[in-house]
C-alpha cells in the first residue's frame, strides 16, 4: 500500500464541509449597510430648508447688519428664522426673529438686529418652516 504524503482528514473521507456561514451573514449586513449609508447621505443631503450666512456689518455695534439667504423647497411655506447678534465674549446681546412670508423659494434678506450691548458678530441660530 502506498502512502500519500498528504495529511489524512477524516472531513474529506465523509464529505464534510467546513461552515463558513458567517461569511453569507457579512455579506448582507455589508450589503445593507452600504444601502442605508447611501439613503441617508442621499436624504440629508438635500434638506426642505437651508439657511446661509453671506455677511455681517458691525460699522454701528449696537444696530449690526446681517445678510444671509435661506432656500426652501415649497415656496407656499412661511419660514420662521432666529438672528442673534453677539458680544465679544460671545454672549447674546441682541436677538430677534425675522419672519419670511410664503413666495419665492430663494430669498436673500438684509436685517438689523437692535442689541443692549456692543456687538462684534451676528449668525443665524436657527431657521424653521411654519405649515
Amino acid at each position: 500500500m502506498s502512502q500519500d504524503k498528504s495529511q489524512f482528514d477524516f472531513n474529506d473521507r465523509y464529505g464534510i464541509k467546513p461552515a463558513r456561514t458567517w461569511v453569507r451573514y457579512a455579506a448582507v449586513t455589508a450589503v445593507l449597510g452600504a444601502a442605508w449609508l447611501l439613503w441617508a447621505g442621499l436624504h440629508h443631503a438635500q434638506p426642505a430648508l437651508r439657511s446661509e450666512l453671506i455677511s455681517f456689518i458691525t460699522q454701528d455695534p449696537r444696530n449690526p447688519e446681517i445678510r444671509y439667504s435661506i432656500y426652501r423647497e415649497d415656496g407656499s411655506q412661511k419660514v420662521i428664522c432666529t438672528l442673534a447678534a453677539r458680544d465679544f465674549d460671545m454672549n447674546v446681546v441682541g436677538q430677534i426673529e425675522d419672519t419670511i412670508e410664503a413666495g419665492a423659494k430663494d430669498v436673500q434678506r438684509v436685517i438689523s438686529i437692535p442689541t443692549r450691548a456692543d456687538a462684534v458678530n451676528v449668525g443665524i441660530e436657527r431657521c424653521r418652516l411654519i405649515p
